[in-house]
């Protein structure tokens, strides 16, 4: 098993989860620190006996722990501000696909070749092969390129769903009456799962999202 599977955490696939993976490193390891340190100074307090009737101020001691503090958040900010602008980014060149979320499936269209709209549903358990996963195959799967930039366009039918796709960092709303788009880039070939992670009703746990990334051969033809 690989290293953020230990974790419950899917391998990355696309360089913005990457980038998120290593934030959530970032993180962890400050969070490490001030427990360590707080947990220290805890004990450290309870073991002395040092006691004095007479200090009543301790101007640099407060000025430490204030900007201190404050240091660290902007070295965890910097990252963060980071991390937004690259998932805000759109490219230009690329080529998009639209996600149209029902209740309770999907729908798929890729204006950039023509595809008509097409309906994918979850497989049913009985009628899972040998080695598929259990609600998360689905029996009309979309294919997309490899290291192409590809427009993801999201709405709703009905309610708000959310079209998630861990192994490639993205999360995003399908609200009726509107567009909303994330940019989405994939580096190795494969089979991705996700679900819609938005409470949208009574089988809200059975449409899944599958897609499948080809090298561009085989995605043209």
């Amino acid at each position: 098993m690989s290293f953020w599977g230990q974790l419950n955490m899917m391998d990355p696939a696309s360089p913005i989860q990457c980038e998120m993976l290593l934030f959530h490193d970032h993180a962890l390891t400050i969070l490490i620190g001030i427990f360590v340190l707080v947990t220290l100074l805890g004990i450290n307090l309870i073991t002395n006996k040092f006691s004095t009737r007479f200090l009543y101020e301790a101007q640099t001691l407060e000025i430490v722990w204030t900007v201190l503090p404050a240091l660290v958040l902007i070295w965890l900010a910097l990252p963060s501000l980071r991390l937004l602008y690259l998932l805000d980014e759109q490219p230009s060149d690329g080529i998009s696909f639209k996600a149209i979320g029902h209740q309770w499936y999907w729908s798929y269209e890729n204006p950039s070749i023509n595809l008509n709209s097409f309906d994918s549903y979850m497989t049913p358990t009985n009628e899972l092969m040998r080695g598929e996963y259990r609600l998360l195959e689905v029996d009309n799967r979309p294919m997309l390129p490899l290291n192409t930039n590809i427009s993801v366009i999201t709405t709703s039918s009905d309610v708000i769903h959310a079209f998630a796709l861990p192994s490639m960092g993205m999360k995003m709303d399908a609200v009726p009456g509107r567009l909303n788009s994330m940019n989405l880039y994939c580096e190795i070939p494969g089979v991705y799962y996700g679900q819609c992670s938005e409470i949208c009703g009574a089988n809200h746990s059975f449409m899944p999202i599958s897609l499948e990334l080809v090298v561009l051969e085989d995605f043209i033809n």
